[in-house]
């Protein structure tokens, strides 16, 4: 089985600096894996395609957005689930999957990465010889 695992750690500041902590959402998101790689998906609500940051270190694959909640002018909101303006997750991946072949899409706030497995961590069949 691959290796994702998530980290909590927020280093950014509100300028995207890096530095002092900021506090952010933790996007739920699910990781299923078949032969082929794995599927991630992340629900990030109020984020809009041009504030989405999707990021690859070595083995770290980072999740950004900015939410942006439309108030029409001359309106404020007087209740608001989100608290926080930013979601953020971290993930560190496998060495058997292949960071060069992500794919990604993102559509009505949900975010989906296919990550293929290397192909030497890729399922092959052996040719038996008979002598």
């Amino acid at each position: 089985m691959n290796e994702v695992k998530a980290s909590e750690t927020k280093p950014r500041t509100p300028r995207g600096e890096r530095g002092a902590e900021e506090a952010t959402l933790l996007p739920p998101v699910n990781v299923v894996e078949d032969s082929r790689g794995i599927i991630l998906t992340a629900d990030l609500p109020g984020v809009p395609k041009d504030a989405l940051l999707l990021q690859i270190e070595a083995n770290t694959l980072t999740i950004e957005g900015e939410v942006r909640l439309d108030v029409p002018e001359g309106m404020e909101a007087t209740h608001a689930e989100v608290s926080l303006p930013r979601y953020r997750r971290v993930f560190t991946l496998s060495k058997e999957l292949d960071t060069e072949k992500i794919g990604a899409e993102f559509v009505n706030g949900v975010l989906t990465l296919r990550i293929p497995k290397a192909d030497f961590a890729q399922p092959r069949r052996i040719e038996i010889s008979v002598h």
